[in-house]
């Protein structure tokens, strides 16, 4: 009989670990406990593409894996055209959203949003001949802006004639071509995409807006909220963060002061 209880003793222990990370998985408010599925578009570099291998690679897939990591979750990306991103996470196809995605007032009804991520803004691309020089000479040329982005309403405040594209290469070699006369797109994006494709483009010095990317959750998920901010707090300060981002873009684009979660 004690040898029974002893080895019922010892089966208990051994799974308590395992029964402790099944709790922790239903405290993180996920579709499928143990993995986290993440939204992103996979063509909007240098946030989310594709590495020479066929592998996804860029800011946020490296960021949201090592978040994944350190909550012990296998992360899963769902790749997602940017203009139905936000029907998919309402209708719980996914656990939350990456995608290079700008904390607006706006969508911050909607949904609920992590610690800002990365801080960037809206810059205007050129070609090296052009005579645009700040933001306001936009007016009535024609600009190309990524549909249903941040971008466009820009675009339109400042007066230019905007043509919306699905994806953001498509607008920059229209712009290579000479078939638009500026694309407003983010300055980190708009840096990479210049130094890449070797084209004769360049950035207006001075920006359009400050922006902090955030990632979007649905809302009614603080669990979820609360750990992914704890995370990347703690890549942020120990150094990870800046080792992940550095190497692909050249410099830390972690906010100074980030946005922080809005209490639901």
């Amino acid at each position: 009989m004690k040898l029974r209880m002893l080895f019922m003793a010892l089966a208990a222990v051994t799974l308590l670990p395992f029964a402790n990370s099944a709790q922790a998985d239903d405290k993180l408010e996920l579709l499928v406990p143990g993995e986290i599925s993440v939204a992103t578009e996979g063509t909007f570099p240098p946030f989310s593409m594709r590495a020479p291998n066929g592998d996804l690679d860029g800011l946020e897939i490296r960021v949201m894996k090592e978040i994944a990591r350190r909550l012990g979750l296998e992360y899963k990306p769902v790749l997602v055209k940017w203009e139905s991103v936000l029907i998919g996470l309402e209708a719980d196809q996914y656990d939350m959203i990456s995608d290079a995605m700008d904390i607006t007032a706006e969508r911050q009804k909607k949904v609920t949003f992590a610690d800002g991520w990365l801080e960037s803004g809206g810059r205007i691309i050129i070609r090296n001949d052009s005579d645009i020089a700040k933001p306001a000479d936009v007016k009535g040329r024609t600009v190309g802006t990524l549909v249903a982005s941040s971008w466009t309403k820009l675009a339109e405040g400042l007066g230019g004639d905007v043509k919306t594209y699905k994806a953001e290469s498509d607008a920059i070699q229209d712009l290579a071509n000479g078939n638009i006369e500026a694309v407003i797109t983010d300055s980190i994006a708009g840096a990479y995409d210049i130094k890449v494709s070797n084209l004769p483009l360049k950035q207006v010095e001075e920006p359009v807006s400050s922006i902090q990317k955030g990632f979007a959750i649905k809302k009614g998920k603080p669990q979820l909220v609360a750990a992914i901010n704890k995370a990347l707090a703690e890549m942020i300060a120990d150094g990870t963060y800046s080792k992940l981002t550095s190497d692909l873009i050249g410099v830390d684009p972690a906010p100074k002061e980030p946005i922080r979660t809005l209490a639901e």
